[in-house]
């Protein structure tokens, strides 16, 4: 079939190159327009098109994506895996045989724009891939394959992300190659269980040291590797990578440091405590630091009896 191909992060990036190795042939691909760098730097490319440009293939990077810009292509059909655009309907239909989405959840469970976050987050056990024909709505089409993956307590949206695209993957060629042959049977999605996942926000991303040890453990994995959980400690801003549940029950105020081993830093939350095994600092160079180099480096600023807030 001849393919339009829509995304932009690496999660989508990885499904482009899935497919430029099976038999299907893309003849075009979108993706975002190029964002600023930081501090006034190069525009960087998405991941998409570093793809799309070593398989040297038409791209396009539409501020708004209008028909007029896949219609001359004459495709069989269009996969949007996490491009970041809402498309209106000339352009779902404009493809012979319309458009399907690879879906970072098991719908209709987190529809929307952050699934894998929100399904850390909320403490799920499973998560998944599904492959849906696009219609008018939000996530809301027939789905076409599904398939599921674990969540482990320890694991980070990166750790599921990477799940999700291996089975992702499969799942796509799997699909594609029905769709050709006519054998794929499209299944409505129930209404019963549908959760929202709107897109996450920075402000979210900061610990309350009020909430539970697994709440905030949940938080730090699920905005692991951005925008990564942080907390105060008086005027710095401390970014936490990597925390689990500690072992100790309520004997210090929340936010309070309790104690700095070659383990980590483990600081009193609402239930209990909270080890933390990997912070940033802004200091130096920044450097991701573990109890050790905490041990080392930084004893005195991480004292007992410090309190984050």
């Amino acid at each position: 079939m001849k393919l339009i191909f829509a995304g932009t992060p690496q999660f989508a990036a990885s499904h482009l190159s899935a497919i430029a190795e099976s038999h299907h042939q893309i003849v075009a691909v979108i993706t975002q327009p190029d964002k600023p760098g930081k501090r006034g730097k190069r525009p960087i490319a998405s991941a998409v098109k570093q793809v799309a440009l070593e398989l040297d293939l038409p791209l396009i990077q539409s501020k708004r994506l209008h028909c007029q810009d896949i219609s001359a292509y004459k495709a069989d059909l269009m996969i949007v895996v996490a491009y970041g655009q809402i498309l209106r309907t000339d352009i779902l239909q404009a493809p012979a045989r319309g458009c399907i989405n690879v879906h970072a959840s098991l719908l209709p469970r987190w529809r929307g724009a952050a699934p894998i976050q929100r399904a850390i987050l909320s403490g799920d056990t499973e998560s998944g891939v599904c492959i849906m024909q696009m219609d008018e709505g939000l996530d809301t089409g027939d789905v076409l394959m599904r398939a599921s993956v674990n969540i482990l307590d320890q694991d980070t949206s990166a750790d599921l992300a990477n799940k999700l695209t291996q089975v992702g993957i499969e799942a796509l060629l799997d699909t594609l190659d029905k769709i050709e042959e006519g054998t794929i049977t499209a299944i409505p999605q129930e209404e019963s269980g549908m959760t929202y996942a709107k897109k996450i926000s920075k402000k979210e991303a900061r610990i309350d040291w009020h909430a539970n040890s697994q709440d905030i453990v949940r938080l730090v994995n699920a905005f692991n590797p951005d925008p990564i959980a942080y907390t105060q400690l008086d005027t710095m801003r401390v970014k936490i990578w990597a925390a689990t549940a500690g072992t100790r029950t309520n004997i210090a105020n929340p936010g309070e440091i309790i104690n700095l081993s070659k383990a980590g830093l483990e600081v009193a939350c609402i239930d209990g405590s909270l080890l933390i095994e990997a912070m940033q600092l802004p200091i130096g160079k920044g450097a991701i630091l573990n109890g050790s180099d905490l041990m080392n480096a930084r004893k005195e600023l991480l004292a007992p009896g410090k309190r984050f807030n």
